[in-house]
């Protein structure tokens, strides 16, 4: 998200998405990267499951690729900061 909030998960009793301003280091933030760490490796998984199967219709195929798109974008940041963290840039 571009507004500075970060997803957390999701709400089990409302289904409702949770988002949250994190600060560099703190909970928050570890949550909101594990989120963003299992979204993108879900959508990697059905896109590779995709793959394997029948073509997929052009519809079909927009909505996955999107979607992983979309899981790296949030997933990108993460990776920095980690590499950051560990002194190798």
């Amino acid at each position: 998200m571009n507004d500075g909030l970060r997803q957390l998960g999701h709400d089990a009793a409302t289904g409702k998405t949770a988002y949250a301003r994190t600060r560099p280091g703190g909970i928050l933030e570890a949550m909101a990267d594990m989120t963003a760490l299992e979204a993108a490796a879900v959508w990697y998984a059905l896109a590779d499951a995709m793959t394997d199967g029948p073509p997929l219709e052009a519809d079909e195929a927009n909505f996955v690729l999107a979607r992983v798109v979309e899981a790296l974008g949030d997933l990108l940041p993460v990776a920095v900061r980690a590499v950051h963290q560990d002194g190798a840039i």
